[in-house]
């Protein structure tokens, strides 16, 4: 190394400045290297760090997202850096389509016509399954009918003892004498579709008679509407409105979970002893008296781990069992897939 010091000393003037200008240059662009590379360490470590972190799969969710840890670096960044090693919070995944291929793969299988709609409770979800328009109600309009008297006799009285004699008769039961009796109380066709107007329905028509010729069931199960409809009218009861109070939404699904015995299928289908359900079904023959069968079930399930509002109506079945059994397999594959 005392060469080199030697030679530089025996340089003339102008050598001697182009050195010390040279050397002073490499100084300077040494500063400044080691200033960038010290300012890169300061904006990339924690970044560094959150980016191993997200690769590994730690939540993104609030309080673990990588804009929080970007902000909290000792340095500020330009928005462009930001937004390149930045990772959006994503939202909370929601539920797969409980449907899928084997629902639709079913009911291929089956005669008639089957319309069906799922809401998941907890996510807000709706799925719908099947094509077509509209379907006669059948018994099922009686849950439309409660919603209405309980709604009216809210803005007044309330339910007095025969309302909720013939309310029992009519959920429990499904008594078509009470049915036609409260039918007539709230006001037939045109005051249901007003609480349905209310209620947010745009696709249930009430039927226009209750003795409807050619027809020798009661003419109000001749009402038509569409699972989502259906699925409208029950969240009336699972959450809190202007329509409907605690106390009605309460006796409403107390009713629907006591419906007799042989009347506990349809949505029901597959669901364990202990999981809440509240139902509503209806069936009736639309020519003559066994033959093109309208088979439908409305309800709400709520237990181990599932909480869900579904509708179903099927029209064409061949008898009435052959429409029951068909909605009990769908029930079940639903409640296994909404795990």
């Amino acid at each position: 190394m005392t060469e080199p010091r030697g030679k530089h000393s025996r340089t003339p003037s102008r050598m001697r400045r182009r050195s010390f200008f040279g050397v002073l240059g490499v100084v300077v662009v040494a500063a400044i290297v080691l200033g960038v590379v010290a300012s890169y360490h300061a904006i990339q470590g924690p970044g560094a760090k959150v980016a191993s972190q997200s690769a590994a799969g730690t939540p993104t969710g609030p309080g673990h997202g990588q804009l929080k840890e970007a902000a909290a670096a000792p340095m500020a960044v330009p928005s462009a850096s930001a937004s390149k090693s930045a990772v959006p919070v994503m939202p909370a995944a929601g539920h797969a389509d409980p449907f899928g291929t084997a629902a639709a793969g079913y009911l291929a299988t089956r005669t008639g016509t089957v319309l069906a709609a799922v809401y998941d409770v907890k996510t807000g979800q709706t799925w719908r399954l099947g094509r077509g328009g509209p379907q006669a109600e059948a018994s099922v309009v009686k849950l439309d009918v409660l919603e209405t008297l309980l709604a009216q006799r809210a803005r007044s009285t309330g339910l007095s003892a025969s309302d909720r004699s013939l309310a029992q008769q009519m959920i429990e039961d499904s008594d078509n004498a009470a049915a036609t009796s409260l039918w007539h109380e709230v006001g037939d066709g045109p005051g249901i579709r007003s609480f349905n107007t209310r209620a947010g329905l745009t696709q249930t028509s009430p039927s226009s008679c209750v003795v409807c010729a050619g027809f020798s069931w009661p003419g109000w199960g001749l009402s038509t509407t569409t699972p989502v409809d259906q699925l409208t009218l029950l969240k009336q009861l699972i959450r809190p409105g202007s329509l409907l109070s605690d106390a009605d939404r309460d006796y409403a699904l107390s009713l629907m979970e006591n419906v007799t015995a042989g009347q506990r299928w349809g949505v029901s289908g597959g669901v364990p002893a202990g999981v809440a359900v509240a139902l509503k079904n209806g069936w009736l023959p639309l020519e003559g008296t066994d033959s093109d069968w309208q088979i439908n079930s409305v309800g709400s399930i709520s237990g181990d781990g599932r909480d869900y509002l579904m509708a179903v109506l099927s029209t064409e079945n061949p008898t009435e069992q052959y429409g029951i059994d068909t909605i009990d397999q769908l029930a079940a594959m639903i409640w296994r897939q909404m795990k």
